[in-house]
């Protein structure tokens, strides 16, 4: 069965209340309570996003996390009741697409699973021009038919920029939309911009596809290639 969520966290009681909320606003979801429901849940399901929990009685969050990714590039949004900011570096770093603080309010964490699920329904098209291939349903990019690996936060800042095509967009929208957060330091987006300069331009010290626009932002050129 394919399912909106999958809810991995050890607080049983949690766990199941929040699956219960989400079902009832039409979110479909299913919970489990560690590493080994996560992999008996998908030997014959799937789902389209996954909540899981830093803490888990079976394991750690992290770890759990890294596996998957080798087999899904479904968002992962992190749930913890820690407040450490190394944390959330290392859950986003390892293929996390965001990090949500316990307590939470039902109805917000459900607005936020809404939000994701929606804006990654849309990412069913593809982009392709002879030289880059970008599949956003399935989260793949190919750069002269080879694959290329690239981090959520990475996926996550290139989708951005390339479903806004032509248009440039300021570094506090790329801070708000990317990150979720204004305060954002430039140095933090230089770093990945320059990390999917080096995946997918032929040169990246002179750039076709992420144009700096000098005291505005950053676009995308979806012009026709020229090797």
């Amino acid at each position: 069965m394919n399912y909106n969520c999958l809810i991995i966290d050890d607080e049983k009681i949690l766990a199941d209340s929040t699956a219960e909320y989400f079902n009832l606003f039409g979110v479909s979801t299913f919970a489990v309570y560690g590493a080994d429901g996560c992999r008996s849940f998908f030997a014959d399901n799937s789902a389209q996003l996954i909540l899981l929990d830093i803490n888990l009685g079976d394991g750690s969050g992290f770890d759990l996390c890294r596996r998957l990714r080798e087999k899904t590039d479904v968002p992962i949004l992190f749930i913890s009741a820690r407040t450490s900011d190394d944390d959330k570096i290392v859950a986003l770093n390892i293929g996390g697409d965001d990090y949500v603080q316990k307590p939470y309010s039902l109805g917000v964490l459900l607005a936020k699973v809404k939000a994701v699920l929606k804006r990654y329904s849309k990412r069913s098209a593809q982009y392709s021009d002879g030289y880059l291939e970008v599949d956003f349903g399935g989260r793949q990019v190919r750069v002269n038919g080879n694959p290329v690996k690239l981090t959520s936060l990475e996926f996550k800042l290139l989708s951005c920029l390339m479903e806004n095509s032509g248009r440039v967009i300021s570094k506090k929208e790329l801070f708000e939309k990317v990150w979720e957060d204004k305060f954002t330091g430039d140095g933090t987006l230089n770093v990945h911009i320059r990390r999917l300069r080096e995946a997918i331009e032929v040169n990246p010290n002179s750039p076709q596809y992420i144009l700096t626009v000098w005291g505005d932002g950053y676009k995308f050129s979806s012009q026709k290639f020229t090797p």
